[in-house]
């Protein structure tokens, strides 16, 4: 609106424009402050995204850890399975080295009786 024309209304006209004015300049102001509480949410939101993702490659690497401890203490009671095997083994066969020598003591200790 040009100045000639802004002079041709009336005061109550003027008032009306004036009251249309500060009514949109309200909204815009409230439009603004919402649109500033989004970007700082999306702020946040991205923020803790790097927090979030920070806390996954830590829980990455004690996971790891745990895993190399399980895989560690799985072999150790292999390790130790196999090793009882074997003495097992070595006993099994020490006592079947005791009965078949048990007659021959017998025999020996029958003949000295005597």
């Amino acid at each position: 609106m040009t100045n000639r024309e802004l002079k041709k209304l009336t005061r109550a006209e003027l008032l009306e424009m004036l009251l249309v004015q500060s009514r949109e300049k309200q909204h815009l102001v409230e439009e603004l402050q919402e649109v500033k509480q989004n970007l700082e949410k999306k702020e946040i939101m991205i923020a803790e995204t790097g927090s979030i993702a920070e806390a996954s490659l830590r829980l990455n690497r004690v996971f790891e850890a745990a895993q190399k401890a399980a895989d560690q203490y799985l072999e150790n009671v292999k390790r130790m399975a196999e090793e009882t095997g074997r003495i097992k083994e070595q006993g099994q066969a020490l006592e079947a080295d005791v009965q078949e020598q048990k007659p021959e003591a017998e025999a020996e200790s029958q003949g000295l009786d005597v």
